[in-house]
């Protein structure tokens, strides 16, 4: 967006607006390049100098939301975001791009088999985002495997059979929805307490591309109890912004019925918890799930202050939640009013040792510390050129290739002896 869109940013970035930044790429000429613009080698460079400076800065690693960009960002880009974060030993994570797509050549495990293989290439910590979708059984499958033979990789649901995301994205144009196994029908208006149409889907584009739907793929229904027992599938809430029906940033001060969009940045691992209950998973797994195997994968990546967390052993930081695991409930619903209730069963919540909740009410106290790596004098990205990029790949000016097949000719880098 700063490059391509052209956009400024002149403060930190609080994720949590990222609706209004993906509304405000479309002003400068009605297109949100950043996503379906292919950067040129010196844009590309001043995106992957970016990353850098982030990196610098104590950044864990690279994230990448390559699902709502998958037709503005080239495998070359993909390939050196990822090697920018390898300069610093640091993980990447992807929403890959052609995310649901059940049709090849595009099906959705191409865009994850496309981190993976660059991630394995690099010997990266790589994390494989909301691996929630069609095909998510073989992208699993290759995880084991890499795995097993001493790779650091892992992946990520969240237990909800519906989606979130704005509606100006990519992958619900016209053209691309029933790819994505969705439909305008099964599309949610959170706002309304409605499913939608496509007239309805035209009007609202037109007026705000940055608005908040909620989509509903029904294959995940018979999907979601596999995911509860997967190995090294953790969970992740995937949290929406915290607005209310008209779009208002919600304070602390809020009433939690006043919170409009997805259940699931309310409900998410209080429901893991029900459901891994409901279908007799193993608790000790569950746990894993939601706390152990995201501590265990980004300490292995590198991380310390991830190395004392997720376990509950003498020495590691106090970061404990203490529920009922025979009554933990999630009570936030799709329905309006309900989207954000508090989930019940979770009577305490420790940070750092800190009581935070406490007799199931939330406290006026912020112990967290920042999660960081130390920031670096220098940077380590190197721009790339054309003639440099070639030559660090064959190695050598030229190719020496056999007499016999060119004749009297040697072919060198570009051109003939």
């Amino acid at each position: 967006m700063r490059v391509l869109d052209k956009m400024t940013f002149s403060e930190p970035l609080d994720a949590w607006k990222i609706t209004e930044f993906r509304a405000g790429s479309y002003k400068e000429n009605n297109i949100p390049d950043w996503a379906v613009t292919q950067a040129n080698l010196e844009q590309l460079n001043d995106i992957l100098q970016g990353l850098d400076n982030e990196l610098r800065d104590g950044a864990l690693g690279i994230g990448s939301t390559l699902g709502y960009m998958g037709d503005g960002v080239t495998t070359f880009e993909m390939w050196n975001a990822q090697k920018v974060a390898v300069n610093y030993d640091r993980l990447f994570a992807a929403h890959v791009r052609f995310q649901g797509n059940t049709r090849p050549p595009t099906e959705g495990t191409m865009g994850g088999l496309e981190q993976i293989a660059n991630g394995m290439a690099l010997n990266q910590p790589t994390l494989l985002s909301h691996n929630n979708n069609y095909g998510w059984w073989e992208l699993e499958e290759r995880l084991q495997l890499f795995r097993a033979q001493g790779f650091n990789t892992w992946s990520e649901y969240y237990p909800y059979t519906a989606g979130s995301t704005t509606i100006g994205a990519e992958f619900l144009k016209p053209d691309k929805i029933g790819l994505a196994g969705m439909s305008y029908e099964r599309m949610y208006n959170p706002k309304t307490g409605k499913f939608m149409s496509r007239e309805e889907y035209d009007k609202i584009m037109a007026a705000d591309p940055g608005f908040i739907i909620v989509a509903f793929i029904d294959a995940r229904e018979a999907w979601l109890p596999l995911w509860l027992r997967t190995p090294h599938m953790v969970v992740g809430s995937d949290a929406m912004p915290p607005v209310d029906a008209e779009g208002n940033y919600l304070t602390g001060d809020d009433p939690y019925e006043k919170y409009s969009g997805h259940p699931r940045t309310a409900g998410s691992f209080a429901a893991v918890l029900r459901m891994a209950r409901e279908n007799d998973v193993a608790l000790m797994h569950t746990l894993s799930q939601t706390s152990y195997w995201s501590a265990k994968h980004l300490g292995d990546a590198g991380i310390e202050a991830m190395k004392v967390r997720g376990r509950m052993q003498v020495g590691m930081v106090a970061d404990i939640t203490i529920f009922d695991p025979e009554n933990v409930t999630d009570n936030s619903t799709y329905k309006a009013g309900e989207n954000g209730l508090p989930s019940t069963g979770i009577p305490y919540v420790l940070v750092s040792g800190t009581i935070v909740v406490k007799d199931s009410k939330v406290q006026d106290v912020y112990p967290g510390q920042p999660v960081r790596y130390p920031v670096e004098a220098k940077g380590r990205f190197k721009p790339l050129e054309r003639g440099a990029y070639i030559k660090s790949i064959i190695g050598v000016d030229y190719v020496d290739l056999d007499h016999e097949s060119l004749g009297e000719e040697d072919v060198y880098s570009g051109g003939k002896k």
